[in-house]
């Protein structure tokens, strides 16, 4: 069972056992953020998502565009990050630095406490337990199929798609690997619902990337490029 399968069990089964012991049956509780929510009640649930909908397709096209006019250079698409007001660090060891906090080569979206500390001051943006989105990769060639799965994240967050806040993608990458999904069923509605977000957020990235190598490769398998020990570089 993968990562997401999971996260709709736990998400059902919360709704279905803790919450309708704990709320009472005419209660309502709500979980939002910029472009979606969702409302449980003891027996149903609704999710209003028309704008996140919306604005995935914004993000497939546009980006879909862009990656056609520059041959999805990866050098070419650092410079369209950089002119929206998003740097692009190149560190030494940068794989090493970041594997330290958890995080990979790449988008490395907004963090808080230490973990900002310790960006903060390797990538000389000041002293701040608070840091903002960066590209944070190393020297040398770039491998197009990672940077182009990095790209459509960064798309995605810069034109506010749900699931790239501290919270949700700090929880993203504490269960992207875990052996098991121990500590799921304590998470809050909006922890879960952050979370389920990051994930699809992830999941469109990698199916747009695979389907673009396919149309430009044929049937070449990118997965392991993409996933690979933040293998930004060849």
């Amino acid at each position: 069972m993968n990562i997401l399968k999971k996260i709709i069990y736990f998400f059902l089964k919360i709704q279905e056992k803790q919450l309708s012991i704990r709320l009472d049956k005419h209660l309502k509780i709500s979980s939002a953020n910029k472009t979606s929510k969702t409302i449980l009640s003891s027996n149903v649930t609704v999710t209003l998502n028309s704008e996140t909908e919306k604005n995935k397709e914004l993000v497939l096209n546009t980006v879909s565009k862009i990656v056609s006019e520059v041959k999805n250079n990866p050098y070419m698409l650092l410079e369209y990050i950089k002119t929206h007001n998003t740097k692009v660090i190149k560190l030494a060891n940068a794989d090493k630095i970041l594997a330290f906090i958890g995080e990979d080569e790449g988008l490395v979206c907004e963090m808080k406490g230490l973990e900002a500390l310790y960006i903060n001051i390797l990538t000389d943006n000041g002293i701040s337990f608070k840091s903002k989105p960066m590209f944070i990769l190393r020297e040398g060639e770039i491998e197009p199929y990672y940077m182009l799965h990095q790209f459509y994240k960064w798309y995605a967050m810069y034109r506010g798609l749900p699931g790239f806040d501290y919270k949700s993608q700090k929880l993203f990458r504490r269960y992207l690997n875990a052996p098991d999904t121990k500590g799921l069923e304590n998470l809050t509605l909006d922890e879960m619902t952050g979370l389920k977000e990051a994930i699809d957020r992830d999941n469109e990235a990698i199916d747009f990337t695979v389907n673009y190598a396919k149309l430009i490769d044929g049937s070449k398998n990118v997965l392991d490029k993409i996933k690979t020990e933040g293998g930004a570089n060849v």
